[in-house]
């Protein structure tokens, strides 16, 4: 099936994708040849890595190669096949092994040309190569300063030699040639259901570097089959695994060109790659936007709209039939691993994604807005914060892929999220809209979830033991800091680890403590100790008479967060409010109360 998609997508990419067993490499340095092929110069167009923008880039002839005796490629390769330019180690003189080896390279190289130039009698450009290669007095450019590895590409005149037509369907015929096997086979292929010529291996691996692993870069095969353990009854290659040579050059042409794109790629650092397209051509912007973390409020609230779009009986006909695929990729040592693989309507992976939007989106009260968190933030507040920001590259390996997939397929969060978020937060003291959003995510996707709904605002009715303490405290730390306003140690930062694993016991100390300010806070402002010590009584009478619980778990323990800033937002809402109402301006009239920092990479 996914081959499939891959081979159909390339049938309407035609005119994206390359040549048929081509590549996009970088050209280190062109070979002039003069139309009459005697002699020719070498043009450097190396970059430094600063200006790697800059670079030459040509789609080539490229086929996977390995072994002793590795073959050329047509006409466009390393300095070694091109010019005969040996290995060097080091400082060190090429050995006589190496001068043998790039001899023996270079003469295939020549053999392959020239078979070119012979399909091509009449083409000037092949007359050339054909000169250059075989005349005694050619001249020939010098090579000193030529690394072995540096990319040769050739041109006659302004012609691009790989471009010609001809010099792409030899191409093409001579990978078929050495990827076919020892002997012809041919049959049904598993992907198109055509009879044809059958491929021994996959021509094309997945280009090194496009997708990201711990493991160091490497190409990947996406099928190979290379040892007994592996095949059918111990068969190797792609002997039980028919695939023609056109679905198979396709498939992962389509593959390399989706993980090339800036739009339709996602690459999760060092932990795979994400890649997406749909039955239809062309870009959806919705999906474009939200599966890179782009949504505006908009998309959003299009998203969102989407869960109520479902299709009565009469409306059948109606529907859109365009489909959404969705392609989560890793690297093993040479193999691509599929991690997961989505085959969809376009319409439920909107509803999908609309329903994630929907069930995290958190209440910001001092912009009187629902925030939604991009999904690179969400992973990386399961992190560390430093104070000012969380720390790069310290989000958990892997998160950011499953909480995609949770995205994705509309499941539950890792159930390492909850246990290792309320970790962070009880080791730097640090709440703020991602992390809350994440907790109430997790927690709507729960079936043990005491409510229907964690709403993404303060629910006043909720009289739960646990968020109501919560709602308290977020009272307790406003008391003191009326009372002490230039206090260097909160309330959150003494006693919201304790406050949130063990409530009984904290809350008579804390209790205890309100008191004193509360005194303290009548002598100074009158009117706001009134309005807190009024709030704290009204929870205390909210509370059951069995009182808190002596220990709260993971889930209990989320609840009290969900209160303590559900009350806070609440708090700075009404600020807010009686500041448009008093027409004020002044960012700090209110002190702590001003927003806390947000998190940024």
């Amino acid at each position: 099936m996914l081959l499939q998609r891959l081979s159909e997508y390339a049938e309407r990419a035609t005119d994206e994708l390359p040549a048929e067993y081509h590549r996009a490499k970088v050209i280190d340095r062109v070979l002039l040849l003069a139309e009459d092929g005697r002699s020719a110069e070498l043009e450097d167009r190396r970059k430094p890595a600063k200006l790697r923008d800059q670079a030459l880039i040509e789609h080539v002839p490229h086929v996977q190669r390995s072994g002793t005796k590795v073959p050329p490629y047509l006409l466009v390769d390393t300095a070694e096949f091109v010019l005969g330019v040996p290995k060097v180690n080091g400082r060190n003189a090429p050995t006589d092994k190496d001068r043998a080896e790039a001899q023996r390279r270079h003469a295939a190289y020549r053999e392959l040309a020239l078979r070119w130039a012979d399909t091509a009698p009449h083409d000037p450009a092949a007359a050339a190569v054909r000169t250059f290669l075989t005349a005694p007095d050619a001249t020939w450019p010098a090579t000193e300063d030529v690394g072995h590895k540096e990319m040769i590409a050739l041109r006659v005149g302004t012609r691009w030699l790989h471009t010609l037509p001809s010099v792409q369907r030899l191409w093409a015929e001579i990978v078929r040639e050495r990827k076919g096997g020892g002997e012809d086979r041919s049959g049904l292929c598993l992907v198109c259901g055509t009879h044809g010529a059958l491929l021994t291996t996959i021509p094309e691996p997945v280009k090194k570097g496009s997708v990201p692993t711990a493991g160091g870069s490497n190409e990947g095969q996406l099928v190979s089959i290379n040892s007994t353990a592996q095949g059918r009854n111990g068969i190797q290659q792609l002997t039980n695994t028919p695939i023609c040579h056109r679905c198979g050059s396709r498939a992962m042409a389509s593959l390399n060109h989706l993980l090339s794109s800036r739009t339709q790629c996602r690459r999760f650092k060092d932990h795979g790659a994400f890649v997406w397209w749909t039955r239809r051509p062309g870009e959806d912007p919705d999906l474009v936007t939200t599966l890179n973390d782009q949504p505006d409020e908009a998309t959003i609230a299009r998203l969102i709209g989407s869960i109520q779009d479902q299709p009565t009986h009469r409306a059948v006909s109606g529907v859109d039939t365009d489909a959404f695929y969705g392609l989560t990729i890793g690297l093993n040592n040479a193999r691509i691993v599929v991690r997961d693989w989505l085959d969809v309507p376009v319409a439920d992976v909107k509803r999908t994604l609309g329903l994630w939007f929907s069930q995290h989106g958190i209440h910001e009260g001092w912009k009187g807005r629902i925030r939604h968190i991009p999904v690179w933030l969400m992973a990386l507040c399961c992190g560390r914060w430093n104070g000012e920001r969380y720390v790069r590259d310290s989000a958990p390996v892997g998160l950011e892929t499953e909480l995609l997939f949770a995205a994705l397929h509309g499941s539950r969060l890792p159930a390492r999220v909850l246990p290792m978020l309320m970790q962070r937060i009880h080791a730097d003291r640090h709440i703020d809209a991602p992390r809350v959003a994440l907790i109430r995510l997790a927690l709507n996707r729960l079936d043990e979830c005491r409510k229907a709904e964690m709403p993404d605002a303060l629910d006043d009715a909720d009289n739960h033991p646990v968020y109501l303490w919560g709602r308290m405290f977020a009272v307790l730390e406003e008391i003191q800091r009326s009372a002490i306003p230039d206090l260097n140690t909160s309330l959150r930062d003494k006693y919201f680890s304790v406050a949130a694993t063990a409530p009984r016991a904290t809350m008579v100390q804390l209790l205890r403590n309100a008191n004193a300010h509360l005194k303290r806070l009548g002598r100074d402002n009158r009117g706001a100790m009134t309005a807190l010590d009024s709030r704290l009584r009204e929870f205390m009478g909210r509370v059951p008479r069995t009182g808190l619980p002596q220990h709260l778990s993971v889930l209990e323990q989320c609840d009290f967060v969900m209160g303590y800033y559900h009350q806070r937002q609440a708090d700075f809402e009404a600020i807010q409010e009686r500041k448009s109402a008093d027409g004020s301006t002044d960012e700090n009239a209110h002190g702590d109360n001003t927003p806390p920092h947000e998190a940024a990479e």
